[in-house]
């Protein structure tokens, strides 16, 4: 009975290892066929060449095209303040006047002194011409002559003093009327009336600025100022275009500015503590919309390339290293890895430097379905799109194979 009893647990084992040989060779069937479905679908972007325009977007700030701070150059007491804080002034209109009376009494006295040496000069003028002719006839001495010619030319001397005293006392007298040196929005006053004001002291009465137009100082990074040097210098990059100067600006609000500006000049020395150079443009701002110290971000065009290769950044991943790789689909319908050489991000897509030509056709949905060397099913990009919103796939770095 026992006997019986083993033959039989025996041959029910041995079925059930076969089934289970059976599955997995079922298994492994269903796993080298293709896939449920049929061939994966995917939809590609056709790669073309096109010209471009190279911008770099910088941060910068504001500055005032032009500053003058406003100092009294005489001393004296300020009698009157003519302006209204944080209007616009002319250059030339009055802002302070200070108490010129006494630069006024010094005014008049060195004329009525100019007045009166040029009143002595015709007399000793008349003496010494006279002299002159008795001299020869020996009418008079020599040292008679001599002392006539010696007061002449001390009084002309006199004269050129007083001419000079003169000239500052009128000069001292035309500083009490401070005046706007440049045209401009001025700031507020840091003096009152009464106030006692020194010549060039070192506080500021106020400040002007010309706002229109206004400088916007951005820097740039020394690495990116050689990688566009090389890059011109292959000549991949044009860099004497006519539009390479130009300039556009974005507010802080990210809202873009309405007039475009000119590149002024780049600064010729490093920032060693930054490693980045000061680019200088010039914006107009008739409605100072721009004031000083702003932040802003300038787009810089820095050249044209004249067969620029754009990929959808969608269809550009990064293996574990981090280097970029494209999967593409060649005229077999098949699957091929490319890995690439990317510059900059342009908007949505990113300028390919090497790894892509025309005509190559760009994988940019369906990438976890698929791998290199397996066939697929292509479809145009847009049609993809119309699919539904779930048309898109997140990006999926594919297993290498050998």
């Amino acid at each position: 009975m026992i006997i019986y009893d083993k033959a039989k647990y025996i041959a029910v084992g041995g079925f059930l290892i076969g089934i289970l040989i059976l599955g997995g060779c079922g298994q492994q069937t269903s796993k080298g066929g293709p896939p449920k479905g049929g061939v994966p679908e995917t939809a590609v972007v056709v790669i073309k060449e096109e010209q471009m325009a190279i911008t770099t977007e910088l941060p910068g700030r504001t500055s005032a095209y032009l500053v003058a701070e406003v100092r009294p150059q005489v001393n004296g007491l300020i009698q009157k303040r003519l302006f209204n804080e944080g209007s616009d002034v002319k250059a030339g209109d009055l802002l302070y006047q200070i108490d010129p009376a006494p630069y006024q009494a010094s005014y008049d006295s060195a004329r009525s002194a100019l007045a009166k040496s040029e009143a002595n000069l015709s007399a000793i003028r008349s003496r010494a011409e006279r002299y002159k002719e008795l001299v020869e006839i020996k009418a008079v001495s020599q040292q008679e002559f001599d002392d006539a010619r010696a007061t002449l030319k001390q009084v002309e001397a006199e004269i050129d003093v007083n001419k000079a005293a003169v000239e500052t006392a009128r000069i001292n007298l035309a500083y009490t009327r401070i005046v706007a040196p440049i045209s401009g929005r001025i700031g507020k006053s840091n003096v009152t009336v009464g106030a006692l004001s020194t010549a060039y002291q070192g506080s500021a009465f106020t400040t002007i600025q010309q706002l229109d137009p206004i400088y916007v100082d951005a820097t740039q990074s020394s690495a990116i100022f050689l990688q566009l040097k090389r890059s011109i210098a292959s000549g991949r990059i044009k860099g004497d275009g006519p539009g390479q100067a130009k300039v556009k600006l974005l507010l802080e609000d990210n809202t873009p500015y309405p007039l475009e500006g000119a590149l002024k000049f780049s600064d010729i020395t490093v920032d060693p503590s930054t490693g980045s150079l000061t680019l200088r443009m010039v914006f107009p701002n008739p409605r100072h919309t721009l004031l000083p110290g702003m932040y802003v971000r300038a787009l810089v065009q820095e050249g044209v390339v004249s067969r620029a290769i754009l990929a959808p950044q969608q269809g550009i991943s990064r293996d574990y290293k981090g280097n970029p790789f494209a999967l593409i689909v060649d005229g077999s319908g098949k699957v091929q890895q490319r890995m690439l050489t990317v510059d900059r991000a342009i908007g949505d897509k990113w300028l390919v430097s090497s790894g892509l030509k025309p005509g190559d056709r760009l994988i940019v949905e369906g990438l976890q379905k698929v791998r290199p060397g397996a066939a697929v099913k292509v479809v145009p990009f847009d049609a993809a799109r119309k699919a539904g919103p779930g048309a898109a796939t997140p990006l999926q770095a594919p297993a290498k194979t050998n």
